[in-house]
């Protein structure tokens, strides 16, 4: 699931040969503000969930490496300290525009479904630096629950 930042615009609908122009928006959340809680993993018991607050600025992510384990959903909250950047996740849908300095937030929603290394990019050109501007999640495997009794702990 991808979120994205609010925008508007002015659609024009044609009914019976009239075209009226319809201001249309598009939520913070989409189309519906509660996807964002939703569980992504399709799980009937409710996922693990991380926020991590990551900003762009000059060529790098920071924080540029997150940890988490499988079965995370991971919300990344995602600001520019200069110019317009992207983010995007090599190999998913997420691709996501990072407005710049003081213009809000982007939001990205990754479940961490697979363990593996999954990097991350600049997806806008954003200077001379930028083809250096990337990170990586990294997804551990569950602990095994080999040797545990039936209702014990992990």
């Amino acid at each position: 699931m991808v979120v994205l930042k609010m925008s508007h615009k002015l659609l024009p609908l044609t009914v019976g040969g009239v075209t009226a122009f319809v201001f249309a928006g598009l939520s913070f959340f989409g189309s519906d503000p509660a996807a964002l809680h939703a569980d992504p993993l399709g799980q009937d018991a409710p996922a693990a969930r991380r926020v991590v607050r990551m900003s762009a600025e000059r060529f790098l992510f920071t924080p540029s490496e997150i940890t988490v384990e499988e079965g995370t959903v991971l919300e990344i909250r995602l600001t520019s300290d200069d110019t317009d950047h992207g983010f995007r996740i090599i190999g998913s849908s997420i691709d996501v525009s990072i407005p710049k300095r003081n213009r809000g937030e982007a939001v990205a929603v990754f479940a961490a479904t697979t363990p593996g290394d999954y990097t991350f990019e600049c997806s806008h050109m954003c200077g001379a630096g930028h083809g250096f501007m990337r990170g990586r999640i990294r997804v551990k495997a569950r602990p095994s629950d080999a040797g545990k009794k039936p209702g014990e702990p992990r």
